[in-house]
């Protein structure tokens, strides 16, 4: 999830979680604030009747006429029962039904005076009252239906103001985010842009003190830094592959020049052999490392050319035969029915040459046979070349690390290497887009495949 989403989603919930505090806050006080207001309307319900009974001369022939006159209309389905000092009920505002009440409230009145019951439907109001030296029972019920209706209303109207508020601070979240922080993704578009090629490439900088602002100063100070220590490197690596190649291209003339001699003893002439191969090894190995130091996956597809892969594989041959010329190659193009078969790919054919003459030279080199069997497949997809050879299989655990620096397997134990060659390889088509694997479908048999994506 990318910043701006995260900062959004955050902003979004944490106002949702307070605003919904807020609304329940608000929905429960005024819940409250209702029934205060209703239980008041009580008490002066209460005291309304009481006025009434003390001035009333004939109590049981204007009661009906009075209490239909002067019924509470916030006080919907109000009932009034009246009982004297007896608890004998001597009036009701309920005509059309049987009147019941409950007794124990009575009593629980001679107690406590006055109780108001909120839990029932509907509500009671009771209180014991002394009117002109009699005392009276008067229960008040009745059910709040404008409160209600009112709370109902407020309900609703908080529920659609949360969900309206939490869409439109989730919508304004993103979209301010997205204009602040839309420096820091400019900033990371022209950071992606750096290779080690384009080093010197300096990120734009507002005249501010922002966090971002800051970032971008800093980030050109380390771009600087990174291109000294990426120039220094390159230098040495490329002057010291062209000063390192001068002397070894002349060890290699005298060893040839030695060799010719016919005054060697077996010995000298089997110890001159090798070290010619191993200068010629190292001459291969500075030839790639100062190829390497002109490319990188960035600015290697502009100097892209058509290649012929097989006519590669052909001049790859001829060079490690010099070095191993007892070793063959049994080459084979497979049939195909795709009309794009032209065993051509976009690429550097100098740094392809670096790729097959360090699998051939694998095969010369640890094959039991010197022979070198090498296999085009071609589709409309992939170009697929095999290069397979007999000798000892290199085991599961070593398979993970075979294309790592320095890496040399069991059966390389006593053969000159640098054990950088795969890696090379490796690093070469990576450039390419291409991949290498190693498998061994039989037994003391080692496969390269390289595949191209066409």
């Amino acid at each position: 999830m990318s910043l701006k989403r995260k900062i959004a989603l955050t902003l979004s919930i944490s106002f949702s979680l307070l605003f919904g505090i807020v609304l329940i806050i608000i929905y429960v006080s005024f819940n409250d604030f209702r029934k205060e207001e209703f239980r008041e309307r009580f008490v002066r319900r209460l005291d309304f009747t009481t006025n009434f009974i003390s001035k009333s001369k004939n109590f049981e022939m204007e009661a009906p006429i009075f209490f239909n006159e002067n019924s509470d209309n916030i006080l919907l389905n109000e009932t009034i029962l009246i009982f004297n000092s007896k608890k004998e009920l001597i009036y009701s505002t309920i005509k059309d039904r049987k009147v019941t009440w409950d007794r124990n409230l009575l009593k629980e009145v001679d107690q406590k005076k006055s109780i108001h019951i909120e839990k029932t439907f509907p509500e009671v109001y009771a209180a014991l009252r002394n009117i002109n030296g009699e005392n009276y029972y008067i229960l008040t019920s009745a059910f709040d239906t404008n409160g209600q209706s009112k709370l109902d209303y407020l309900k609703y109207l908080l529920i659609t103001a949360y969900i309206t508020s939490t869409l439109l601070i989730g919508f304004f979240s993103y979209y301010f985010m997205g204009r602040f922080l839309r420096p820091l993704e400019d900033l990371n578009k022209e950071i992606s842009e750096v290779t080690a090629h384009k080093l010197t490439t300096q990120v734009p900088v507002e005249h501010s003190n922002d966090e971002i602002s800051i970032l971008a100063r800093s980030f050109n100070t380390m771009i600087v830094r990174l291109n000294d220590v990426f120039q220094s490197q390159k230098d040495f690596t490329a002057s010291a592959s062209h000063e390192i190649r001068t002397p070894i291209t002349r060890m290699a003339f005298q060893l040839e020049n030695l060799i010719k001699l016919e005054q060697h003893s077996p010995e000298t002439l089997s110890a001159l052999k090798q070290m010619q191969k191993d200068v010629y090894q190292l001459s291969d190995l500075t030839n790639s490392l100062l190829l390497l130091t002109k490319f990188d996956k960035e600015n290697i597809q502009s100097i892209y050319e058509e290649v012929r892969i097989d006519e590669v594989i052909f001049e790859s041959f001829e060079q490690v035969q010099k070095s191993y010329p007892n070793l063959k190659m049994d080459f084979l193009i497979a049939e195909n029915e795709s009309e794009n078969a032209f065993l051509t790919i976009e690429g550097v054919k100098s740094l392809l040459d670096i790729v097959f003459i360090n699998l051939l030279k694998n095969a010369a080199v640890y094959s039991d046979d010197g022979d070198a069997k090498v296999l085009i497949t071609e589709d409309d997809r992939n170009l697929i070349v095999e290069v397979a050879s007999v000798g000892s299989a290199i085991s599961e655990e070593e398979q993970s690390r075979l294309f790592d620096a320095f890496m040399r397997g069991n059966n390389a134990q006593h053969i000159a290497g640098s054990g950088l060659g795969l890696r090379i390889v490796k690093r070469i088509l990576e450039y390419h887009g291409a991949e290498i694997q190693y498998s061994s479908p039989e037994q003391n048999i080692n496969k390269f495949s390289v595949v191209f994506n066409k």
